[in-house]
């Protein structure tokens, strides 16, 4: 007797990454029984603009879960609940829905500010020096990618927009929102994005008018959230008749509140069972970019790590969240300055891999035939910082740096190229690691997810590079399940977010990291990555 026969109830999590929007269909034990994703657009100008339609988005939610539903062969009748989860996104809106530029006026359509979007540098700086008290629950320095920033940033150069917009919303309650006709915003949003006090359960008042968004305040923060709402709360009355015409699913299936994408592949991954306990586990999402997420069950406070937010990821435990804005996509910036680089990423996606994979395969075959992994990255020492320091330095000008360059151009090159960077990633991981331990938030392993760490060389180089234990959680999509534990919630399949991590997600490989000469290659290694990265550092020289 299979799962769905055992119980017929299915969840769906749906996740919006930056280039696509996803779905999965689960059983309510955890195991996915169909998976469909569609491609979403998105918009760039140089290094800095990055924007998104919020329509295009919701008609590629609309076809994924159509479609994952379809290769399920799932009954849409015994969907009990639906979750989700995006990007840090900013998302404006005017009357009734609308859409409002937050570019080009010519684009109405682009209305959402991208997470990695970095135009509001200059007002994150402002208000940074204003040394306000919210400061210290976001590491001590807000960063450009969060929304205040960029709400401030609308205000200066956008002032007919911020003046007629009707809402301001992250693009998890963007979601909910559409799915449910429900304003309400989950406390994972506002709270790591955009300042929200949860463990006071209100706005700080004086921190909108001493930046400059006075307007805010003024009106009771309407156009902000004034329902904030757990993570996986039942929405509304469940999901609309227009939504579930567009997604083919039954008027009133419950929607639960929402989560941050890295925090959805949290909830799907640190309260696995056996695994010791949320506390002891720090999610790593390793995709386009990097997120780490520590959980304590009281606040501690990590110069340049984001956070402590109370509640905002697992109920009633503090979080604290480092990581890089550029770690896959970091990667591949490093591959593309190989004079190589575009001959093996043709040939890689001429077979429907990636360049990383390709490489990735090749570094395994090698270390299969007793070549030490470490020893390819030769004399190459990486940085690999293209779009700054999120953590734990908050320096979005630091750079990114590569010594010990040859005149190699062969493939043997490019392969030593791709295992310095990684191991550059796995040195950024560790010096997070350390500053939450030296501020008393410690770790047993590290649990990953994303895109990008899939490979047990990545998983084992990462453990080997910063000393902890690396885990992979038995879902291939925790993403995906954390998205659906919310619909689990919201539907009341589990009672709360914590039995519905103990019942659907578990472990299954460990990599723990190697002794002896390894250990103190890492340990030289690690040691001339700090020097380099203080020798570009700007923050570092002064």
């Amino acid at each position: 007797m299979t799962a769905t026969q055992t119980d017929p109830r299915l969840l769906i999590g749906v996740d919006v990454g930056t280039g696509s929007a996803r779905a999965g269909v689960f059983t309510a034990q955890g195991q996915m029984i169909g998976t469909a994703k569609h491609p979403i657009a998105l918009h760039r100008e140089g290094g800095v603009i990055a924007e998104q339609s919020s329509e295009d988005i919701w008609q590629a939610v609309a076809v994924s879960v159509r479609d994952a539903v379809e290769l399920a062969g799932a009954d849409p009748e015994h969907v009990a609940g639906i979750g989700f989860d995006a990007t840090c996104s900013l998302v404006v809106l005017g009357q009734g829905g609308v859409t409002l530029p937050v570019g080009d006026p010519a684009h109405p359509e682009r209305n959402i500010i991208v997470w990695m979007d970095h135009r509001a540098v200059a007002q994150a700086d402002r208000i940074n020096a204003s040394g306000h008290r919210v400061l210290d629950y976001v590491g001590g320095r807000i960063s450009p990618e969060m929304e205040t920033p960029k709400l401030l940033w609308l205000k200066e150069n956008r002032p007919e927009v911020f003046a007629q917009a009707w809402q301001f919303m992250d693009l998890t309650d963007f979601l909910t929102w559409r799915a449910s006709g429900d304003l309400s915003r989950s406390v994972c949003t506002v709270t790591c994005k955009w300042t929200y006090m949860a463990h006071e359960d209100a706005w700080d008042a004086g921190y909108f008018r001493k930046i400059g968004l006075s307007e805010l305040a003024d009106e009771g923060f309407e156009r902000i959230g004034t329902a904030i709402v757990p993570a996986g709360t039942a929405l509304g009355a469940g999901l609309s008749e227009a939504a579930a015409r567009d997604l083919g699913l039954p008027v009133g299936t419950p929607v639960g509140a929402g989560l941050i994408d890295a925090h959805a592949g949290g909830i799907g991954s640190v309260g696995a069972k056996g695994g010791d306990g949320a506390e002891a586990n720090m999610a790593y999402v390793f995709g386009t970019s990097s997120c780490t997420m520590t959980t304590t069950a009281e606040p501690v406070f990590v110069p340049g790590v984001w956070g402590p937010y109370h509640s905002a990821m697992v109920p009633g435990l503090w979080l604290n969240e480092g990581g890089q804005s550029a770690a896959g996509a970091a990667i591949e910036a490093l591959l593309a300055f190989h004079p190589l680089a575009a001959q093996i990423r043709a040939e890689a996606e001429a077979a429907g891999r990636s360049l990383p994979d390709r490489l990735a395969e090749e570094v395994t075959r090698r270390v299969a035939d007793g070549v030490d992994v470490e020893s390819l990255a030769g004399g190459l020492h990486v940085v690999p910082e293209f779009l700054g320091n999120r953590a734990p330095f908050a320096d979005p000008q630091a750079r990114a740096i590569i010594a010990g360059l040859g005149m190699e151009q062969d493939f043997d090159s490019l392969v030593a190229l791709y295992v310095a960077g990684l191991c550059g990633i796995g040195y950024g991981l560790r010096q997070i690691i350390e500053a939450q331990a030296r501020a008393g938030a410690t770790i047993q392993r590290i649990v990953i997810s994303g895109g990008a760490g899939r490979s047990d060389l990545v998983r084992q180089l990462l453990a080997n590079a910063t000393g902890v234990e690396v885990a992979a959680p038995e879902a291939e999509e925790p993403v995906l399940l954390g998205a659906a534990i919310l619909g689990s919630v919201a539907g009341g399949v589990a009672r709360n977010i914590h039995d519905a991590m103990a019942a659907m997600s578990r472990f299954s490989t460990r990599y723990e990291p190697k002794g002896g000469a390894v250990r103190q290659w890492h340990e030289t290694r690690f040691g001339v990555f700090e020097e380099l990265q203080s020798a570009v550092r700007p923050s570092a020289k002064t």
